[in-house]
């Protein structure tokens, strides 16, 4: 972290949104003013690992202190919402990550999706849909009772995210090349568009690193359904299906998909899927309405990294909003 000399009566507050693509942190004053923002790499631990996820955390903080040329000691709170940090162990070490890097700092380490839900909604109630390289769902009623669906790892959750996606269209092009499936346009473009040569450097590569590959998988699919592609449109819908179904099953944890429930049950939708495919962007529609019909969308108040900048100053009784 950058080591400046300090000025003590300095107050900074820093909010991050880790996933397991990219980080962003925002920086804001004392009175809410957002003063910067700045980008870096994963910092999923439970998908980047820890050291790249100290060190994608690490570069988005200094070039937000470096920038304006404050230090570790200026900033009194952070909040951070980290993909994988449901896990207690996960938040704990990430916890203690910025308790030695801000030592003047409160912390708060939350879930990724649970400042996307503070962007959406703040103090209200509704339900947001993450469609990332993970995926997940996450609602709150009015009394406060949460519940959630998804956004447990890849290996058995995250249905329809970009790396699930990824994952089927590398199966899909396998499938065709040995006449075992339809064919499809994915044949003599995965290889290029994924910059590897042949299968087995494809397989060497994921074993290596997954996350750098299948997500990097759904701009294709998602340009090949949009020109007609059977089988890239075969792998949005069954996306678009799981999606929506973690917005089903969070509503009616919720009993917001009973008969008698009438009104409308606000959803925001955030991640890097949405908006890239029309086809995509089509075939969730009509999922969330055939499952949820009285759903109406709400747009994002600020980004899930403001949220969380946010929160880490109304902790310390500042700022009652972020600017």
């Amino acid at each position: 972290m950058a080591e400046n000399r300090s000025n003590s009566e300095a107050t900074y507050f820093l909010g991050f949104d880790g996933g397991g693509t990219k980080t962003e942190c925002v920086l804001a004053s004392a009175d809410g003013q957002v003063l910067g923002r700045a980008a870096a790499g994963p910092s999923n631990p439970l998908r980047a690992g820890y050291t790249r996820a100290w060190f994608s955390l690490s570069e988005a903080a200094d070039i937000l202190l470096g920038r304006h040329k404050i230090t570790s000691n200026d900033i009194r709170g952070i909040c951070a919402g980290i993909g994988g940090a449901a896990r207690t162990s996960v938040a704990r070490r990430v916890t203690t990550f910025f308790e030695r890097s801000f030592p003047k700092a409160d912390v708060e380490v939350t879930t990724d999706i649970e400042i996307a839900f503070e962007a959406a909604f703040g103090a209200g109630e509704g339900i947001i849909l993450i469609a990332g390289t993970g995926s997940g769902a996450l609602g709150r009623d009015a009394s406060g009772k949460k519940e959630r669906a998804g956004g447990r790892g890849p290996w058995f959750s995250d249905e329809g995210s970009g790396f699930d996606i990824g994952r089927r269209a590398v199966a899909a092009t396998l499938l065709a090349e040995e006449n075992r499936g339809p064919a499809t346009e994915l044949t003599g473009r995965l290889f290029d568009y994924l910059e590897v040569r042949n299968w087995n450097s494809l397989i060497d590569y994921v074993s290596k690193e997954p996350d750098a590959v299948f997500p990097r998988g759904f701009p294709l699919v998602a340009e090949l359904a949009d020109n007609g592609d059977e089988v890239s449109r075969e792998i949005l819908s069954g996306a678009a299906t799981s999606l929506a179904g973690l917005v089903a099953s969070v509503a009616e944890k919720l009993g917001w998909q009973a008969a008698h429930v009438t009104r409308e049950i606000p959803v925001a939708r955030i991640g890097g899927m949405h908006g890239r495919s029309r086809f995509f962007d089509a075939a969730l529609d009509t999922e969330l309405t055939r499952l949820l019909p009285n759903r109406k969308y709400v747009e994002l108040a600020v980004t899930p990294a403001e949220a969380a900048v946010r929160i880490a100053s109304h902790a310390k009784g500042n700022a009652s909003s972020v600017r």
